[in-house]
């Protein structure tokens, strides 16, 4: 029997879906770069990855964070060519250039471009804190970065690896971590951050530097999460009743829901008994519950959290198939 070979990284040329990859990847690409810029390097947190080094060099050397992190990226990027793929490669190796250089154009447009002052082009946060006149503006901006700095890098990486691609960096490690080993990619960037944490850690001799640097990597990873499987707040419910014609009809008929009914064994004496699989939307998890109380207060019912639901009912997913599936 003949397979034929399907790629999912490959889109087609001009195509919607070419148009939202690279859009994607350039808001990403943008995004990230700002988190660096504004959050990350004036209070010399120390995220993870090649920028975390790159942070570290921009203080004691004197290096252009942009650019240091450039000269990383172009070996891991040919790793990235190798094991992920030519389609992978590229983005990531585009994605990496445009990071680089917005990273160290934003101070220079802010101080050239825009009139700011050297140190407000270095320290963009001040003007959110108030300057540096107040004396708890470091101790708050720190705490500030590191939470707000999370999140919109977090954004940023999640809209690059929707795309599947990536930032290159340790983002690369952690996408072959994930393809490896199959846990999640928030997970996987966590873990190899660690290690950049405590080179911070050791370059600063400051014992606050991890901690601030632990918050953000946390929130990126979480939020790298939440963009790529999605936020739900839906419920699945699972419902081994001995009433599962009339929780069926009433699941139909009230909530308006589908589902499945699934043949089951009781574990203690083995008896055959039918068990309910349905997914609700957040206001109706309650409605449920005193429906399953009433009807039958003995059912055994356990309620998961709904990562992401696609589907008539929920999320529309919308994808441009290849070829050789529509066919």
């Amino acid at each position: 029997m003949n397979v034929t070979k399907v790629s999912f990284y490959k889109d087609k040329i001009f195509s919607t879906r070419w148009f939202q990859t690279w859009g994607t990847l350039l808001l990403g690409s943008f995004v990230i770069a700002v988190g660096y810029t504004f959050f990350m390097t004036p209070y010399q947190i120390v995220p993870g990855g090649i920028y975390g080094i790159s942070t570290i060099l921009a203080w004691k050397l004197g290096f252009p964070i942009g650019m240091t992190a450039l000269c990383f990226n172009l070996p891991l990027s040919l790793i990235g060519f190798k094991i992920l793929g030519k389609d992978f490669g590229l983005r990531t190796f585009i994605c990496f250039w445009i990071v680089a250089f917005v990273a160290d154009g934003f101070p220079w447009m802010l101080e050239n471009v825009w009139g700011y002052t050297a140190e407000l082009a270095r320290d963009p946060l001040q003007l959110v804190k108030g300057g540096m006149s107040n004396p708890n503006s470091a101790k708050e901006g720190v705490l500030l970065a590191s939470i707000f700095g999370g999140v919109v890098i977090g954004v940023g990486a999640g809209l690059i690896f929707k795309t599947r691609s990536s930032s290159a960096g340790t983002d690369v490690v952690a996408t072959i971590l994930h393809k490896w080993t199959r846990r999640p990619l928030g997970m996987m960037q966590m873990m190899v951050d660690l290690i950049i944490v405590v080179l911070g850690f050791l370059a600063f001799s400051d014992w606050k530097t991890p901690f601030y640097s632990l918050i953000t990597i946390f929130i990126m990873g979480k939020v790298i999460d939440i963009v790529i499987g999605g936020y739900s707040s839906d419920k699945t419910f699972f419902i081994v009743s001995e009433k599962t014609e009339e929780l069926r009809l009433y699941i139909i008929k009230e909530l308006h829901r589908g589902g499945s009914i699934i043949p089951v064994n009781g574990m203690w004496n083995r008896s055959e008994k039918e068990m309910i699989m349905t997914v609700v939307t957040r206001k109706e998890v309650t409605t449920l519950q005193r429906a399953i109380q009433q009807i039958d207060p003995k059912a055994f019912t356990t309620i998961l959290d709904a990562q992401e639901i696609m589907g008539r009912g929920f999320k529309v997913m919308h994808w441009d198939a290849p070829k050789e599936i529509k066919n």
